[in-house]
């Protein structure tokens, strides 16, 4: 039903697994200032995910802020990442057209309130994501790394192969 929230999110996931593996080979000890700034606009990036979850599901949210504190580590901070990607997958295979359209009221972790629109919450989810991703591939490239492919284009030619053969 959702197909292109369902696509954009599995795209999502894909992309922050490459990035993840990327860090994971990453020299921190070379670059330890650099590394830490990494895991900190990553796990922002994960925080506000989880943000729109609780304002998506209805639970609400116990952050306060935008960021963890202290920053997780790169192993904790990745496995946070795939449960929430999982649940995001999860989301958008499952909600109705109804529930897309429906404007949520929250209040931001600054105070103020707020109201979007589920399909406008995901939009968020998928556009602010791509924006930290990369910030951190600018990061890796001005050590020298090579940043992982974080392309839509990438994603679907890589999982869809055929798509390549001109036809």
């Amino acid at each position: 039903m959702n197909g292109i929230l369902v696509s954009l999110f599995a795209y999502k996931a894909w992309a922050n697994a490459e990035l993840h593996a990327a860090l994971a080979r990453f020299d921190a000890q070379l670059h330890p200032h650099k590394f830490r700034g990494m895991l900190q606009t990553l796990d922002h990036a994960n925080v506000v995910d989880r943000i729109f979850q609780g304002h998506l599901s209805g639970t609400g949210t116990p952050f306060k802020a935008t960021h963890s504190e202290p920053t997780p580590g790169l192993p904790a901070l990745r496995d946070t990442v795939i449960a929430t990607d999982r649940w995001y997958l999860q989301y958008v295979s499952n909600v109705s057209s109804e529930r897309l359209n429906q404007r949520v009221h929250f209040t931001f972790t600054d105070g103020e309130p707020g109201a979007m629109s589920c399909q406008e919450m995901l939009l968020h989810v998928i556009t602010h994501a791509g924006y930290h991703r990369g910030s951190v591939g600018q990061m890796l490239e001005d050590t020298g790394v090579d940043s992982p492919p974080d392309s839509l284009t990438k994603y679907l030619h890589r999982h869809e192969p055929e798509r390549r053969l001109g036809g």
